[in-house]
């Protein structure tokens, strides 16, 4: 059975409410490692969610920990996209065979307050459940803006502190009933056509796949009778032609390829990379906790706090006197500092944390390249030797002036790759997902670690297609029409 533990900004926040041992602040929550070993039941009460936010990070973390948490990362990622627009049509058609309409009586907006999938007026209690099933959080107000309430205006998360007394009431009893409610599942979705777009930027410097690579893609496609189509950004009104949606842009959360991939989810459509996928590697903080949990061997690390940053001597003791210094969500070996003495690591948390209120410090692991494995659908499909840049610390080395510099690269047979990286490479995926992955490895003393694991790998024609040649896509293209035609989705 799961234990309930409710995060709070603020222990006074609970104060109109029964003494209980169930609440913990937001901070309380993301120092305590130990919690990551307890079955619990997250309820996320902080007043603000936005991307990079504690509270924003309480979910996620409670996601990485194995704990059930409301609202979980989608659905607060989810406020954000327009997704919404696919619920306006749900809502109406509720509404109507709920047969509500004019309740507000005058033609003015009505203002619909939920509390874990219920509210105060009996009419409206369907239709608050049928929308907390679309956006799980355990109080939010949605604002119609017509009296059929048959057209959603806005939504927005409401905190404690907005609560009136009667209010206060209300959420107290609904708090009490979720509790003792099922977590349930979403149901399976059902197979599609054969239609693929393909996103991505052509304006992207550090693509993850080249012109040639695209295109093979798209020839590829048409032998096997696949509708595949290069979109960018701008198609996104297009996205609902499509059966299936294949991401060859740089990913980020609080980003326009986030927002395609969960309109795309929420319309049945195959995608990879899938909104879970997104969440789970683009954020190393996520990443540090997830195979922390699982025993996966990688470097050693720290979370360090915007409001209460860890000392360099303190890490030192434990992570050694050189440090790499990383934002959660960056990329192509952005958002990253090297340091090796005090004076380094404040000017780098500095910059840093203008970009995010948690940080993760690793022991710096100096190698002659980083293996990086080719993941989907649970099955190797490629491997690379990456070299670091010439008299350079990464791979890629990002420079004021001019192109970035990458290593240069060996491609080998699947079978050359040795089998103890291979096998790391598939167990640290496994906790993901079974999308297309990129597994970062390094080899020290002999044992292989896990660096990172990319939902957006590089797959670039000359480079990792060199051993498979068109079959590398020929496979990616049949996990899509597995899909289809299985309906399993993710």
């Amino acid at each position: 059975m799961n234990n309930t533990l409710i995060i709070l900004d603020s222990i006074s926040d609970w104060k109109p409410y029964y003494e209980t041992d169930s609440i913990i602040t937001a901070g309380d929550y993301l120092h305590n490692e130990k919690l990551s070993r307890e079955n619990l039941l997250v309820i996320n009460l902080c007043s603000d969610l936005s991307y990079n936010s504690e509270g924003y990070y309480c979910s996620l973390l409670a996601q990485a920990r194995k704990h059930k948490v409301i609202p979980n990362v989608d659905a607060i990622n989810g406020l954000d996209c327009d997704s919404t627009l696919k619920l306006q049509g749900l809502v109406k058609k509720t509404c109507q065979t709920f047969r509500v309409s004019n309740l507000a009586g005058n033609g003015s907006p009505h203002s619909l307050e939920i509390y874990f999938g219920d509210c105060e007026d009996p009419a409206l209690k369907r239709l608050a459940k049928f929308i907390f099933d679309q956006f799980p959080f355990p109080i939010l107000k949605v604002t119609f803006s017509d009296a059929g309430l048959t057209q959603i205006e806005h939504f927005r998360t409401m905190s404690l502190g907005e609560l009136n007394e009667a209010q206060q009431t209300l959420f107290a009893n609904a708090i009490d009933r979720f509790n003792k409610k099922i977590w349930r599942n979403p149901r399976n979705k059902k197979p599609s056509r054969y239609d693929l777009a393909i996103l991505h930027d052509p304006a992207d410097k550090l693509p993850p796949s080249n012109n040639s690579a695209l295109n093979l893609f798209v020839s590829e496609a048409k032998k096997m009778n696949i509708n595949a189509e290069l979109i960018t950004a701008d198609d996104s009104a297009r996205l609902m032609e499509f059966d299936a949606l294949f991401i060859r842009q740089t990913t980020a959360v609080n980003h326009i390829t986030y927002q395609l991939s969960q309109k795309a989810h929420l319309a049945d459509m195959v995608v990879i990379d899938d909104p879970a996928s997104i969440i789970r590697c683009t954020n190393k903080v996520y990443l540090k906790e997830l195979l922390d949990r699982e025993q996966i061997p990688c470097p050693r690390s720290h979370l360090i706090f915007r409001t209460n940053p860890t000392s360099f001597e303190e890490l030192s003791e434990s992570l050694g006197t050189t440090m790499v210094v990383k934002i959660p969500d960056g990329s192509f070996s952005l958002g990253i500092a090297k340091v090796s003495s005090p004076q380094e690591y404040q000017l780098a948390i500095i910059e840093l944390f203008q970009r995010s209120s948690i940080l993760l410090v690793q022991e710096y692991v100096p190698t002659e390249f980083d293996w990086r494995i080719g993941v989907i659908g649970g099955e190797v499909i490629y491997g690379c030797k990456y070299f670091m840049a010439r008299g350079h610390w990464q791979i890629i080395q990002h420079r004021t002036s001019g192109n970035p510099r990458a290593g240069s690269f060996e491609t080998l047979p699947i079978n050359s790759v040795p089998s103890r990286v291979r096998k790391l490479a598939l167990k640290a995926t496994s906790l993901v997902g079974k999308g297309l992955y990129g597994v970062d490895i390094k080899v020290v003393n002999d044992q292989p670690i896990i660096i990172e694991i990319n939902d957006n790998p590089s797959l670039e024609h000359g480079v990792e297609d060199k051993i498979l040649g068109n079959e590398l896509y020929r496979i990616i293209l049949r996990e899509f029409v597995n899909r289809l035609n299985t309906g399993e989705y993710m």
